[in-house]
């Protein structure tokens, strides 16, 4: 399969660059792809779509300030981006400078962070902090948070609020899971007096969620890894609504992702516990856990394109896609959201 069947022309003034006044006033589409057909809607129409005893699984990872400025012992500037928080003194980043810098050699993040580069792990640089204080730590004190490359403006005071979910409470992600930003607490509220079951998974976005598809094949394409954890409450949630036959409802693609990686991992059953996974969700892919998706508007040729298309199926995205585009909908991380059914 070929990436540029999942390439679409995108109008630059349709991708948002601010989040909606509330979180809640966003516009949805949805698509029902068995029926192949879509509708418009708005958001705060959810409960609608939903009845008691559906489950809904949110990621409850929160974002951490990950990007750091800074100069190499040579006096070069840099940027660090943290891809991952190994333990309390060791990062996974990606490092952008002039010249790549040596193993061994020696930065200086923020003024105050003395940094070591210790080894080097495909696109990303393995970096010891040499402070008193954690990673996490640092990383709140003197880190700026890390905003899609797409929103062409710096972050602001704003986005220390609205770049995180309502909910978010696990610390590690690079990336807000950003279908989970629609929601506020008169929405989960309303949910669960309708007898709405609200579980959550943890996964860890990285930052190659942003990255697209470079090789021709699709399947010439390595994912990177992310950490996620299910908990068992979620996992008994599940199970209930299924022998119930009610649907499960995963909020983002991560959710969808911990999920089925889980699923896949353990012969099609979901265990508790830690897990890693670099699952990549194309047209075929055999959906054994998530019923429903509610999910944001995604980057031309990009593996979340190619999960939805996994997900809805290849004709039913693109005719969405291109509805959303002509009716102007917004697209990406602040953007509107669609609550898409599976493709049996």
């Amino acid at each position: 399969m070929r990436t540029q069947d999942f390439d679409f022309f995108l109008p630059s003034d349709l991708i948002a660059q601010f989040p909606p006044t509330q979180r809640t006033d966003s516009r949805m589409l949805y698509l029902d792809s068995p029926c192949d057909k879509f509708q418009d809607t708005l958001f705060i129409d959810l409960p609608k779509y939903l009845r008691a005893g559906d489950v809904i699984v949110f990621n409850d990872t929160r974002v951490i300030k990950a990007r750091l400025w800074g100069i190499k012992q040579t006096g070069g500037k840099i940027e660090v981006m943290v891809e991952r928080v190994l333990d309390s003194h060791h990062v996974l980043a990606m490092i952008r400078a002039s010249h790549a810098p040596k193993i061994g050699s020696r930065l200086l993040l923020e003024n105050t962070i003395n940094a070591i580069v210790q080894g080097h792990e495909q696109n990303f640089y393995i970096l010891r902090f040499t402070h008193e204080l954690s990673v996490i730590q640092l990383l709140e004190q003197y880190g700026s948070l890390p905003l899609p490359p797409y929103i062409e403006r710096q972050a602001t005071q704003l986005d220390e609020d609205r770049y995180q979910t309502i909910f978010a409470k696990q610390v590690g992600a690079v990336a807000a899971p950003t279908a989970g930003l629609h929601f506020d607490e008169a929405m989960l509220i309303n949910l669960r007096e309708i007898g709405v079951v609200i579980t959550y998974v943890t996964l860890h976005v990285g930052a190659g969620t942003f990255q697209p598809v470079r090789a021709e094949n699709i399947l010439d394409h390595q994912m990177h890894t992310e950490i996620y954890y299910i908990p068992a409450e979620t996992i008994g949630a599940i199970q209930q609504a299924k022998g119930t036959g009610n649907r499960v409802l995963a909020v983002g693609s991560t959710s969808l992702r911990a999920l089925e990686a889980c699923a896949k991992t353990n012969d099609g059953q979901l265990k508790p516990g830690y897990g890693e996974t670099n699952l990549f969700v194309m047209p075929g892919f055999n959906f054994r856990i998530v019923d429903r998706l509610l999910t944001n508007f995604h980057l031309p040729r990009s593996t979340l394109l190619m999960m939805v298309s996994a997900f809805a199926g290849m004709e039913n995205i693109h005719r969405a896609y291109q509805h959303a585009i002509t009716q102007r909908y917004h697209f990406f991380s602040y953007g509107d959201a669609m609550l898409i059914e599976r493709k049996v």
